[in-house]
């Protein structure tokens, strides 16, 4: 008997973005050697409600949503052809039926806007919805500057809520065959009391010596991944956003804490899923 694998899962609306991100996750799902599941979440709020229910409302809506799924099939196979890919039709608000196909998928992949092209609307509201909120990564797919170099770029905070972001950079990078750029931002400590004078200097100098450190094991484990470590002194989004903007792939934790900054990361994931310029993989950590 042949053993079940999980699938990687991409949601579609239809829109190009959604195209996109199911165009994405095929290549993903082919290098990775999974199938693939395409699933459209046919959502009855915006047009049926309890004060007025329109009669079969969900019989309306499905004929449109097998016709996007078909689209989408024909899409993925004919970006990798001989990938097995699967559809489902699936009634509900388009996150939470993102959440439950999470909890049997290697990882789930959306578009960064949905359908009318509104930032924040459909799926990109779903982002927000689902990055995060449950156990696998989920990518949401932007568009990457024509000039990006072959890089992945991955947020580190130096603590072991980034260790489950850093395994699917250092993954991707091996399997994609690509160089990994490690960006660990750090700001002085903002003075509560009497100015101490500080030696800018030697905090960078400090910080960057323990991230060294923390990095030592991932580059004995990935001894074939070529690896750079950019410390820069600003703000985790500001970073991580400029450094997007050369990458194929950037990827970020939720619910860490910075060590030299204290920000919470999963305020900085959010943003970036706003304002990176490539695509945006979202990996939760683990908290103890």
């Amino acid at each position: 008997m042949t053993p079940f694998i999980d699938p990687v899962v991409a949601g579609t609306d239809g829109s190009a973005g959604a195209t996109a991100a199911v165009e994405w996750a095929a290549d993903h799902a082919g290098l990775r050697g999974v199938p693939l599941r395409v699933v459209h979440a046919v959502d009855r709020l915006p047009y049926d409600g309890p004060r007025y229910p329109i009669p079969d409302c969900y019989d309306k809506l499905a004929p449109s949503g097998r016709q996007i799924l078909d689209h989408a099939a024909r899409a993925a196979r004919g970006r990798r052809p001989g990938l097995v890919v699967t559809t489902q039709l699936a009634e509900g608000r388009p996150g939470r039926v993102l959440r439950e196909q999470a909890s049997g998928a290697a990882e789930v992949v959306i578009g960064s806007h949905g359908a009318g092209g509104f930032p924040g609307m459909l799926l990109g509201s779903v982002g927000n919805q689902v990055a995060g909120h449950v156990a696998v990564p989920v990518v949401v797919v932007r568009p990457s500057a024509p000039e990006a170099a072959e890089e992945i770029v991955a947020g580190f905070d130096c603590t072991e809520t980034s260790e489950a972001a850093l395994a699917y950079a250092f993954e991707e990078a091996r399997l994609h065959g690509r160089r990994i750029r490690i960006v660990c931002a750090w700001e002085p400590p903002v003075p509560y009391g009497p100015v101490i004078a500080t030696d800018l200097d030697e905090m960078r100098r400090a910080a960057e010596e323990y991230a060294r450190g923390e990095l030592r094991s991932w580059q004995g484990a990935y001894a074939d991944v070529e690896t750079e470590l950019d410390m820069v002194r600003g703000h985790p989004v500001s970073a991580l956003a400029e450094a997007s903007s050369r990458a194929v792939l950037l990827v970020v934790g939720s619910h860490g804490r910075n060590a030299f900054t204290a920000a919470v990361l999963g305020s900085v994931s959010r943003a970036l899923l706003a304002h990176a310029h490539c695509p945006v993989a979202v990996v939760r950590g683990v908290l103890s």
